[in-house]
Protein backbone atom coordinates (compact mmCIF):
# COMPACT_ATOMS: atom_id res chain seq x y z
CA UNK A 1 0.00 0.00 0.00
CA UNK A 2 0.87 3.65 -0.61
CA UNK A 3 1.80 6.21 1.77
CA UNK A 4 1.18 9.15 -0.77
CA UNK A 5 -1.66 11.19 0.25
CA UNK A 6 -3.69 13.37 -2.02
CA UNK A 7 -6.03 15.55 -1.07
CA UNK A 8 -9.69 14.78 -1.93
CA UNK A 9 -10.28 18.40 -4.33
CA UNK A 10 -6.68 18.65 -6.30
CA UNK A 11 -6.24 22.05 -7.43
CA UNK A 12 -5.77 22.12 -11.77
CA UNK A 13 -2.76 21.61 -12.89
CA UNK A 14 -2.27 24.78 -14.19
CA UNK A 15 -3.15 26.39 -10.59
CA UNK A 16 -0.37 23.97 -9.04
CA UNK A 17 2.47 25.02 -11.49
CA UNK A 18 1.10 29.03 -10.97
CA UNK A 19 1.63 28.70 -7.79
CA UNK A 20 5.17 26.67 -7.91
CA UNK A 21 6.12 29.47 -9.66
CA UNK A 22 5.14 31.60 -7.22
CA UNK A 23 7.51 29.82 -4.52
CA UNK A 24 10.18 30.02 -6.71
CA UNK A 25 10.35 34.02 -7.06
CA UNK A 26 10.91 36.88 -4.62
CA UNK A 27 13.76 36.94 -2.24
CA UNK A 28 13.45 33.52 -1.29
CA UNK A 29 12.22 30.43 -2.02
CA UNK A 30 8.74 29.05 -0.70
CA UNK A 31 10.10 25.56 0.22
CA UNK A 32 6.75 24.87 2.65
CA UNK A 33 4.88 25.42 -0.16
CA UNK A 34 6.98 23.35 -2.82
CA UNK A 35 6.10 20.65 -0.11
CA UNK A 36 2.59 21.13 0.22
CA UNK A 37 2.18 21.08 -3.57
CA UNK A 38 4.55 18.35 -5.04
CA UNK A 39 4.62 15.89 -1.99
CA UNK A 40 0.75 15.58 -2.55
CA UNK A 41 0.17 14.96 -5.90
CA UNK A 42 0.22 11.26 -7.44
CA UNK A 43 2.60 10.56 -10.57
CA UNK A 44 0.16 11.64 -13.16
CA UNK A 45 -0.86 14.22 -11.36
CA UNK A 46 3.04 16.07 -10.82
CA UNK A 47 3.49 14.61 -14.97
CA UNK A 48 0.52 16.97 -16.08
CA UNK A 49 1.91 19.75 -13.52
CA UNK A 50 5.29 19.41 -15.27
CA UNK A 51 3.85 19.80 -18.36
CA UNK A 52 1.80 23.23 -17.78
CA UNK A 53 4.23 24.41 -15.93
CA UNK A 54 6.72 24.19 -19.35
CA UNK A 55 4.28 24.94 -21.61
CA UNK A 56 3.37 28.39 -19.76
CA UNK A 57 6.72 29.40 -18.38
CA UNK A 58 8.87 27.91 -21.10
CA UNK A 59 11.51 26.15 -18.76
CA UNK A 60 11.63 22.49 -17.42
CA UNK A 61 10.10 22.51 -13.80
CA UNK A 62 13.38 20.29 -12.93
CA UNK A 63 15.51 23.14 -14.23
CA UNK A 64 13.39 25.59 -12.03
CA UNK A 65 13.45 23.36 -8.63
CA UNK A 66 17.52 22.84 -8.95
CA UNK A 67 17.92 26.65 -9.24
CA UNK A 68 16.07 27.06 -6.27
CA UNK A 69 17.05 24.46 -4.04
CA UNK A 70 19.82 22.86 -2.69
CA UNK A 71 21.58 19.48 -1.11
CA UNK A 72 19.40 16.53 0.48
CA UNK A 73 16.27 18.69 -0.21
CA UNK A 74 17.22 19.07 -4.10
CA UNK A 75 17.63 15.66 -4.17
CA UNK A 76 14.28 14.48 -2.98
CA UNK A 77 12.20 17.07 -4.70
CA UNK A 78 13.61 16.24 -7.86
CA UNK A 79 13.87 12.34 -7.74
CA UNK A 80 10.22 12.91 -6.34
CA UNK A 81 9.30 14.69 -9.68
CA UNK A 82 10.23 12.76 -11.77
CA UNK A 83 7.78 10.25 -13.31
CA UNK A 84 8.54 6.21 -11.48
CA UNK A 85 10.11 4.67 -15.01
CA UNK A 86 12.03 8.36 -15.50
CA UNK A 87 13.01 8.22 -11.93
CA UNK A 88 14.59 5.17 -12.23
CA UNK A 89 16.19 5.09 -15.57
CA UNK A 90 18.13 8.00 -13.36
CA UNK A 91 18.83 6.09 -11.11
CA UNK A 92 20.06 3.11 -12.68
CA UNK A 93 22.59 5.56 -15.04
CA UNK A 94 23.51 7.27 -11.94
CA UNK A 95 24.68 3.69 -10.60
CA UNK A 96 26.68 2.68 -13.64
CA UNK A 97 28.86 5.96 -12.94
CA UNK A 98 29.03 5.46 -9.95
CA UNK A 99 32.58 3.45 -8.61
CA UNK A 100 30.75 1.66 -5.26
CA UNK A 101 27.14 0.99 -4.65
CA UNK A 102 26.18 0.44 -8.09
CA UNK A 103 25.48 -3.11 -8.54
CA UNK A 104 23.05 -3.19 -5.28
CA UNK A 105 20.25 0.12 -7.00
CA UNK A 106 20.77 -1.76 -10.30
CA UNK A 107 19.58 -4.86 -8.85
CA UNK A 108 16.92 -3.69 -7.00
CA UNK A 109 15.69 -1.69 -9.70
CA UNK A 110 15.64 -5.08 -12.01
CA UNK A 111 14.39 -7.48 -9.32
CA UNK A 112 11.28 -5.28 -7.52
CA UNK A 113 9.52 -3.41 -10.33
CA UNK A 114 7.32 -5.43 -12.68
CA UNK A 115 8.00 -6.88 -15.72
CA UNK A 116 6.30 -4.09 -17.39
CA UNK A 117 7.46 -1.26 -14.97
CA UNK A 118 10.97 -2.26 -16.25
CA UNK A 119 10.09 -2.03 -19.89
CA UNK A 120 9.32 0.82 -19.38
CA UNK A 121 12.21 1.98 -17.19
CA UNK A 122 13.94 0.79 -20.14
CA UNK A 123 12.29 2.83 -22.60
CA UNK A 124 12.66 5.97 -20.71
CA UNK A 125 17.13 5.06 -20.29
CA UNK A 126 17.06 4.77 -24.00
CA UNK A 127 15.16 8.09 -24.87
CA UNK A 128 16.90 10.13 -22.38
CA UNK A 129 20.31 8.61 -22.41
CA UNK A 130 20.71 7.81 -26.14
CA UNK A 131 21.75 3.84 -25.47
CA UNK A 132 20.31 0.46 -23.55
CA UNK A 133 20.16 -0.17 -20.08
CA UNK A 134 21.51 -3.59 -20.87
CA UNK A 135 24.48 -1.96 -22.62
CA UNK A 136 25.59 -0.35 -20.12
CA UNK A 137 25.21 -2.71 -16.99
CA UNK A 138 27.31 -4.92 -19.59
CA UNK A 139 29.61 -2.06 -20.07
CA UNK A 140 30.07 -1.08 -16.22
CA UNK A 141 30.76 -4.16 -14.45
CA UNK A 142 32.52 -7.57 -14.94
CA UNK A 143 33.20 -11.05 -13.59
CA UNK A 144 29.91 -12.66 -11.57
CA UNK A 145 28.30 -9.52 -11.38
CA UNK A 146 27.84 -9.15 -15.13
CA UNK A 147 26.47 -12.94 -14.99
CA UNK A 148 23.87 -11.72 -12.75
CA UNK A 149 23.09 -8.27 -13.52
CA UNK A 150 22.93 -8.59 -17.53
CA UNK A 151 19.80 -11.25 -17.34
CA UNK A 152 18.43 -9.66 -14.44
CA UNK A 153 17.83 -6.33 -15.94
CA UNK A 154 17.28 -8.01 -19.43
CA UNK A 155 14.11 -10.13 -18.51
CA UNK A 156 10.83 -10.00 -18.88
CA UNK A 157 8.98 -12.31 -16.21
CA UNK A 158 5.54 -13.97 -16.67
CA UNK A 159 3.63 -12.08 -14.02
CA UNK A 160 0.19 -14.29 -14.29
CA UNK A 161 -0.40 -16.70 -11.16
CA UNK A 162 0.42 -20.19 -12.37
CA UNK A 163 2.73 -22.33 -10.71
CA UNK A 164 4.15 -25.64 -11.50
CA UNK A 165 5.38 -27.76 -8.41
CA UNK A 166 6.89 -30.54 -10.50
CA UNK A 167 9.30 -27.72 -11.93
CA UNK A 168 9.64 -26.17 -8.44
CA UNK A 169 10.61 -29.70 -6.96
CA UNK A 170 13.24 -29.98 -10.18
CA UNK A 171 14.59 -26.99 -9.73
CA UNK A 172 15.08 -26.56 -5.79
CA UNK A 173 16.92 -29.92 -6.35
CA UNK A 174 19.33 -28.07 -9.07
CA UNK A 175 19.91 -24.79 -6.79
CA UNK A 176 20.85 -27.10 -3.86
CA UNK A 177 23.46 -29.25 -6.53
CA UNK A 178 24.62 -25.87 -7.44
CA UNK A 179 24.91 -24.20 -3.91
CA UNK A 180 26.68 -27.62 -2.80
CA UNK A 181 28.75 -27.64 -5.48
CA UNK A 182 29.59 -23.62 -4.14
CA UNK A 183 28.64 -23.24 -7.57
CA UNK A 184 27.03 -20.26 -7.18
CA UNK A 185 27.99 -18.33 -10.44
CA UNK A 186 26.10 -21.41 -12.53
CA UNK A 187 24.60 -20.41 -15.45
CA UNK A 188 21.26 -22.83 -14.36
CA UNK A 189 21.55 -21.08 -10.84
CA UNK A 190 21.64 -17.64 -12.54
CA UNK A 191 18.67 -18.56 -15.28
CA UNK A 192 16.40 -19.57 -12.27
CA UNK A 193 16.76 -17.04 -10.15
CA UNK A 194 16.49 -14.23 -13.10
CA UNK A 195 13.70 -15.72 -15.25
CA UNK A 196 10.92 -17.43 -13.43
CA UNK A 197 8.05 -15.82 -12.00
CA UNK A 198 8.07 -14.62 -8.89
CA UNK A 199 5.11 -16.78 -7.68
CA UNK A 200 7.23 -19.66 -9.24
CA UNK A 201 10.26 -18.83 -7.88
CA UNK A 202 8.54 -18.33 -4.38
CA UNK A 203 7.51 -21.80 -4.81
CA UNK A 204 10.72 -23.21 -5.71
CA UNK A 205 12.39 -21.61 -2.59
CA UNK A 206 9.61 -22.91 -0.13
CA UNK A 207 10.27 -26.36 -1.67
CA UNK A 208 14.14 -26.03 -1.25
CA UNK A 209 13.42 -25.21 2.65
CA UNK A 210 11.45 -27.98 2.76
CA UNK A 211 12.92 -30.52 1.40
CA UNK A 212 16.62 -29.68 2.38
CA UNK A 213 15.96 -28.30 5.79
CA UNK A 214 17.91 -24.90 5.33
CA UNK A 215 16.07 -21.16 3.59
CA UNK A 216 17.98 -20.87 0.23
CA UNK A 217 19.63 -17.44 1.72
CA UNK A 218 21.08 -19.36 4.80
CA UNK A 219 22.79 -21.93 2.52
CA UNK A 220 24.21 -18.63 0.82
CA UNK A 221 26.20 -17.42 3.53
CA UNK A 222 29.01 -20.03 3.22
CA UNK A 223 31.20 -16.94 2.83
CA UNK A 224 29.15 -13.91 4.67
CA UNK A 225 31.89 -11.27 3.13
CA UNK A 226 31.89 -11.75 -0.17
CA UNK A 227 30.35 -9.15 -2.41
CA UNK A 228 28.66 -11.26 -4.76
CA UNK A 229 27.01 -13.80 -2.50
CA UNK A 230 25.71 -10.47 -0.84
CA UNK A 231 24.34 -9.16 -4.01
CA UNK A 232 22.92 -13.11 -4.88
CA UNK A 233 20.99 -12.95 -1.12
CA UNK A 234 19.48 -9.82 -1.92
CA UNK A 235 18.31 -10.15 -5.32
CA UNK A 236 16.54 -13.51 -3.40
CA UNK A 237 14.92 -11.49 -0.74
CA UNK A 238 14.13 -8.45 -3.44
CA UNK A 239 12.88 -10.90 -5.38
CA UNK A 240 10.43 -12.84 -2.85
CA UNK A 241 10.25 -10.31 0.46
CA UNK A 242 10.67 -6.72 -0.83
CA UNK A 243 9.47 -5.00 2.14
CA UNK A 244 12.36 -6.94 4.43
CA UNK A 245 14.50 -6.24 1.82
CA UNK A 246 13.33 -2.00 1.89
CA UNK A 247 13.04 -2.20 5.95
CA UNK A 248 16.81 -3.48 5.63
CA UNK A 249 17.90 -0.38 3.56
CA UNK A 250 16.70 1.87 5.25
CA UNK A 251 17.61 0.52 8.94
CA UNK A 252 21.52 0.25 7.64
CA UNK A 253 20.70 3.94 6.27
CA UNK A 254 19.66 5.37 9.24
CA UNK A 255 21.65 3.42 12.07
CA UNK A 256 25.01 4.20 10.47
CA UNK A 257 27.21 6.91 12.22
CA UNK A 258 26.16 9.65 9.18
CA UNK A 259 22.83 9.13 7.50
CA UNK A 260 23.39 7.39 4.28
CA UNK A 261 20.63 9.83 2.79
CA UNK A 262 21.18 9.06 -0.79
CA UNK A 263 19.62 4.94 -0.28
CA UNK A 264 17.11 6.86 2.12
CA UNK A 265 16.12 9.34 -0.34
CA UNK A 266 16.00 6.52 -2.76
CA UNK A 267 13.45 3.91 -1.04
CA UNK A 268 11.20 6.68 0.21
CA UNK A 269 10.68 8.42 -3.47
CA UNK A 270 10.53 4.96 -5.40
CA UNK A 271 8.23 3.38 -3.09
CA UNK A 272 5.70 6.27 -1.52
CA UNK A 273 3.31 5.09 -4.19
CA UNK A 274 3.77 1.16 -3.96
CA UNK A 275 4.07 -0.60 -1.06
CA UNK A 276 5.89 2.18 2.12
CA UNK A 277 2.51 1.14 4.16
CA UNK A 278 3.88 -2.10 4.79
CA UNK A 279 7.70 -1.05 4.58
CA UNK A 280 6.84 0.96 7.51
CA UNK A 281 5.00 -1.95 9.64
CA UNK A 282 8.13 -4.35 8.67
CA UNK A 283 10.52 -1.51 10.47
CA UNK A 284 8.61 -1.00 13.34
CA UNK A 285 8.50 -4.92 13.92
CA UNK A 286 12.00 -5.27 12.97
CA UNK A 287 13.35 -1.90 15.26
CA UNK A 288 10.08 -0.70 17.86
CA UNK A 289 10.53 2.23 16.41
CA UNK A 290 7.75 3.85 13.64
CA UNK A 291 9.79 4.63 10.37
CA UNK A 292 8.50 8.32 10.89
CA UNK A 293 10.28 8.88 14.45
CA UNK A 294 13.65 7.23 13.09
CA UNK A 295 13.35 9.83 10.34
CA UNK A 296 13.12 12.86 12.37
CA UNK A 297 15.54 11.60 14.75
CA UNK A 298 18.24 11.39 11.23
CA UNK A 299 17.05 14.08 9.39
CA UNK A 300 15.84 17.99 9.73
CA UNK A 301 14.86 21.14 8.11
CA UNK A 302 12.86 21.29 4.70
CA UNK A 303 14.67 17.57 3.87
CA UNK A 304 12.49 15.57 7.28
CA UNK A 305 9.82 17.59 5.83
CA UNK A 306 9.59 16.20 2.41
CA UNK A 307 10.46 12.66 3.55
CA UNK A 308 7.73 12.74 6.32
CA UNK A 309 5.00 13.67 4.02
CA UNK A 310 5.72 11.49 1.33
CA UNK A 311 5.77 8.48 4.21
CA UNK A 312 2.23 9.69 5.28
CA UNK A 313 3.36 11.78 8.25
CA UNK A 314 3.66 15.09 7.00
CA UNK A 315 1.26 18.09 7.45
CA UNK A 316 -1.59 18.15 5.21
Amino acid sequence: MATLKVPAQVPSPSEDAEQLRKAFEGWGTNEALIISILAHRNASQRKLISETYAATYGEDILKSLDKELSSDFERVVLLWALGPAERDAFLANEATKKMTSNNWVLMEIASTRSSLDLFKVKQAYQARFKGSLEEDVAYHTSGDFRKLLVPLVSTFRYEGEEVDMTLAKSEAKLLHEKISEKAYNHEELIRIITTRSKVQLNATLNQYNNDFGNAINKDLKANPEDEYLKLLRSTIKCLTFPKKYFEKVLRMAINKVGTDEWSLTRVVTTRAEVDMERIKEEYQRRNSIPLDQAISKDTYGDYEKMLLALIGHGDD
